[in-house]
C-alpha cells in the first residue's frame, strides 16, 4: 500500500494532453486558454477623457483668464475635434477622444456655466482627467498566457482584442459510473435494503464546474455485465470515474474486471482516510484513464478533489492552487494514515481559521454540506491550535 503523496505523484505522472479546440467567445467562460493573447492596438487607443467636462489648453489658463468660450462638443465614439482658438474650450464626454491641441480636462463640477462660456473655479493640473494612449498596454504586448482559466475578467480582455473565437484546451470525455445492486434511481422508493444513487450526481455536478458534461452510467454487481459495460466504455471515453466495487467484499468485481480488460493497474489502496480503497489505472491501447473510487459518498467526494481535480489541471496545463489555513483547535492523528478532515472556515483578524466538523464517517453525506473543505493531517501528526495546515477546498471560498 502506498502513501498519499506517492499516489498523487503517480496520478499526476499519468496526465494527458487532449489537444486544443476553438470555441466562440461567449462559450469560453471557465475554459483553459490555449493561446497567447496580444494587444491588437494600444490600450487605450487614443487619449481619452475620464470625466464629463471641458477640454482646454493648460497654457491658456492663468490668474487673469479662467473663462473659456465653448467651440464644440466631443462625444464618445465620434471623430477627434480640433481646438482652434487658445482661449476656447470643447466640451468632452467621458470616453471621448481629447481634441487636438487640448491637453487638460476640467470636470463640470469644477466650473460654472455663464452663457456660452465656462468659468473654472478650482485649481487645475496640466494633463488632469486624461487617460493617455498606450498608458495601459502597448500594441503587440502580451495580455494573457496559455493556462489561464477564463473568467469574466478575461472575457472582457478577449472581447477588447476582437477574439470572436478562442483557442482553449480540449476537455476529456468522461463517463461517471456507479456500481452496486443496492442502488436505485432517485425517483424510486428504495426498499429497506436499498439506497438511492447519489455519487453519480455528485460527480456529475463536480464535472460541470469544470465545464465537462459527464455521462452517467450504472452497472449491477454481475461480473459478465461489468466486463461488457466497461469494455464499451473504455472504447468510448477518455476517462472513467467509478464509485464502488473496489474494496475487499465478495461482490467487488472491478479490480478483476479491469485486469481482464487490459487496464494496467498503477496502484490499488492508499494509506489515507477516507478513500483508502482507491484504484487507479490506465488502458494504454484505448488511452483511457480510470479513477475507481470507493463507494462511500465522502470517500468518492474527497478523492475526486484529491486526485482527479489535480490530474485534470495538469492535463489542461493549468496549476492547482494550494491553500493553507490556521487550525482553531488541537488535532491528533494517532494512525499510520494521512487523514483528510472536514472543516468549516471563518475569517478572524484577516486570517482563514478552520474548525473541524463532526462526522459519522464515510457515508455521512450531510457532513459534506457543512464542510468548506478538508485539512490534511499527516500520519502520527500532532497539530497544536493555531498552526498553519494544508487545506483542500471543496467549494468556492468567495
Amino acid at each position: 500500500m502506498i502513501t498519499f503523496d506517492e499516489a498523487l505523484q503517480n496520478v499526476l505522472e499519468n496526465s494527458q494532453n487532449y489537444g486544443d479546440e476553438s470555441v466562440e467567445l461567449i462559450n469560453s467562460h471557465g475554459r483553459i486558454l490555449a493561446e497567447t493573447i496580444v494587444a491588437d492596438r494600444d490600450f487605450p487607443p487614443f487619449d481619452r477623457s475620464t470625466k464629463d467636462g471641458i477640454a482646454i489648453r493648460f497654457d491658456a489658463l492663468n490668474s487673469q483668464n479662467k473663462s473659456f468660450k465653448v467651440s464644440g462638443i466631443a462625444q464618445a465614439g465620434s471623430p477627434q475635434l480640433v481646438l482652434d482658438e487658445k482661449e476656447s474650450c470643447i466640451e468632452v464626454m467621458t470616453g471621448a477622444i481629447i481634441p487636438q491641441n487640448a491637453d487638460t480636462v476640467v470636470m463640470y463640477e469644477h466650473t460654472t456655466k455663464d452663457g456660452e462660456k465656462f468659468i473654472i473655479n478650482e485649481p487645475v493640473k496640466k494633463g488632469q482627467n486624461i487617460h493617455y494612449q498606450a498608458s495601459d498596454v502597448h500594441q503587440d504586448e502580451i495580455l494573457l498566457q496559455p493556462g489561464v482559466r477564463i473568467t469574466a475578467a478575461e472575457i472582457g480582455v478577449l472581447a477588447t482584442v476582437g477574439k470572436a473565437n478562442v483557442s482553449v484546451k480540449k476537455l476529456p470525455k468522461v463517463a461517471v459510473i456507479s456500481t452496486g445492486n443496492e442502488l436505485v434511481d432517485v425517483d424510486k422508493t428504495p426498499l429497506p435494503f436499498q439506497i438511492r444513487k447519489s455519487n453519480s450526481y455528485s460527480l456529475f455536478s463536480l464535472l460541470e464546474n469544470e465545464k465537462i458534461q459527464g455521462d452517467i452510467h450504472h452497472v449491477l454487481d454481475k461480473p459478465d455485465v461489468i466486463k461488457q459495460t466497461l469494455k464499451n466504455l473504455l472504447n468510448d471515453y477518455d476517462v472513467l470515474l467509478l464509485s464502488g466495487g473496489v474494496s475487499k467484499g465478495k461482490y467487488d468485481f472491478l479490480p478483476e474486471a479491469f485486469d481482464s480488460l487490459g487496464v494496467e493497474k498503477v496502484f490499488h489502496k492508499v494509506l489515507q482516510r477516507p478513500g483508502k480503497p482507491f484504484w487507479f489505472g490506465k488502458h494504454k491501447s484505448y488511452n483511457t484513464t480510470v479513477f475507481s473510487f470507493p463507494g462511500n459518498p465522502v470517500s468518492t467526494f474527497v478523492n475526486y478533489h484529491l486526485y482527479f481535480k489535480p490530474w485534470l489541471n495538469k492535463t489542461l496545463g493549468t496549476d492547482t492552487t494550494h491553500f493553507a489555513v490556521f487550525l482553531d483547535e488541537p488535532y491528533t492523528n494517532s494512525t499510520d494514515l494521512t487523514l483528510f478532515v472536514g472543516v468549516i472556515l471563518k475569517l478572524m483578524e484577516g486570517k482563514l481559521v478552520a474548525n473541524t466538523i463532526t462526522s459519522t464517517g464515510s457515508g455521512d453525506l450531510l457532513a459534506l454540506t457543512k464542510a468548506d473543505g478538508f485539512i490534511k493531517v499527516l500520519p502520527k501528526e500532532e497539530i497544536p491550535k493555531g498552526k498553519l495546515v494544508p487545506f483542500i477546498p471543496t467549494r468556492k471560498l468567495v
